[in-house]
């Protein structure tokens, strides 16, 4: 694992080295042009994907007068692995002239696999899954102490369209989300034997009145932004609040009727007026099924929300719930005394999620992790930076992230 990891700062370093001298041969021919493309490769290695070869661009630009439009960003990733994946994702945040309209996006499509763990925070042994599944007439499945691996394709458009009211920072405004997983298979999913293994998706889906081979999503949202940051990309001030309540009919293509409510919060509290790139950074979401039944991999999970940041040290969907909860602080820092180029980071996370069936509530396990990372500027005027990070968490969780822009 050592070499792995050497093996990707070297390659990271040098895509840095790229990067940054690109930056300053275009911003010295091209200076009147406002967009910058930062082409990273991706190049690494996890358990779940084995080698991960790939380009992982990132891109800022106006789409109007800096004086009066945010910066809009960009992000994508285009994969393949060891393991047979294909992951292709796109994402945006884009402000329109005098930031009359902000337009989200978040396009995703997987050919994977990935482990599931049941529902529910805390140890394994405390979910249904830990302890077997009933499956009629006080009878349990095979306990599954462990990750459950699951083969799957994703596919994912998400699109929202806000208005801004007036000269203010609020947005109001409606979205469409679609969510379609097809060609499921469940790994460890043994029927045959007595007595059976049963995993959580398989008793999840059966217990609900889901397919358990390929299910789907479809839903409008109402929505209502205040984003008063200085920088999307990197902010040094001002506030981020989201609220997103989406309808999922089953006249629209969803497998079952449901509503989904996300509640988001940002803030950034200074330490030095005189360096504003020195601070502390608050990130706390909710997400939460408010009726109906949603299927499995569309239940509110650690990992899933839009640009992929929350929950470093775990992988994606570790934590899974009917309800969820999400809690972050990083403290910022430069590392030069004059220069802004290297800067560091310390943060910790929290999670917590509910398993409304097994009476695990929000709350009753409280799951953290903790870390730290190291930003490099490689786009003065963007704020853009390079970010690489490492974190702990519970279970024996921990691992590398590297990423284009702050975590949040």
């Amino acid at each position: 694992m050592k070499k792995t990891q050497l093996l990707l700062i070297l390659i990271l370093i040098t895509a840095i080295s790229f990067a940054s001298e690109k930056e300053k041969k275009e911003k010295k021919e091209k200076s009147d042009k406002s967009l910058s493309i930062i082409p990273l490769p991706a190049i690494a290695y996890s358990p779940s994907n084995g080698w991960m070869l790939g380009v992982a661009p990132g891109a800022s630009w106006f789409m109007g007068n800096p004086e009066n439009t945010s910066i809009s960003s960009g992000l994508g990733t285009l994969i393949y692995t060891t393991k047979k994946q294909f992951l292709f994702t796109a994402k945006t945040n884009v402000f329109l002239e005098g930031d009359n309209w902000n337009l989200m996006g978040d396009w995703r499509y997987f050919i994977t696999s990935q482990p599931t763990y049941g529902l529910g925070t805390g140890p394994q042994s405390g979910k249904p899954v830990g302890s077997g599944i009933d499956f009629g007439e006080g009878n349990f499945s095979q306990p599954i102490p462990d990750a459950q691996m699951m083969d799957f394709n994703y596919l994912r458009f998400h699109e929202t369209f806000l208005k801004r009211i007036g000269d203010t920072r609020y947005f109001l405004g409606l979205g469409y989300h679609l969510d379609i997983h097809s060609g499921i298979k469940d790994n460890l999913l043994d029927l045959d034997t007595v007595p059976p293994v049963i995993t959580s998706h398989y008793g999840y889906q059966t217990i609900n009145g889901f397919s358990t081979t390929k299910y789907t999503t479809s839903g409008i949202s109402f929505n209502a932004l205040l984003d008063s940051r200085d920088n999307a990309v990197n902010p040094y001030s001002g506030r981020y609040a989201f609220v997103n309540i989406r309808v999922n009919p089953t006249f629209l293509g969803s497998s079952q009727s449901s509503s989904i409510l996300w509640l988001e919060y940002r803030d950034y509290l200074h330490l030095d007026s005189e360096r504003p790139r020195h601070l502390i950074g608050f990130w706390t979401y909710g997400w939460f099924v408010t009726s109906g039944n949603l299927p499995y991999m569309d239940l509110p999970a650690v990992g899933w929300d839009q640009f992929g940041r929350s929950g470093r040290a775990y992988t994606q969907g570790r934590f899974r719930g009917e309800d969820l909860m999400y809690g972050e602080i990083e403290y910022r820092f430069p590392l030069q005394k004059q220069k802004e180029t290297f800067g560091g980071v310390v943060f910790v996370n929290a999670t917590t999620a509910s398993n409304r069936n097994a009476d695990i509530n929000l709350f009753k396990y409280l799951d953290y992790a903790y870390g730290a990372g190291l930003r490099i500027m490689v786009n003065k005027k963007s704020r853009a930076n390079l970010s690489l990070d490492y974190a702990f968490g519970k279970y024996g969780a921990g691992g590398f992230y590297f990423g284009i822009n702050e975590v949040f």
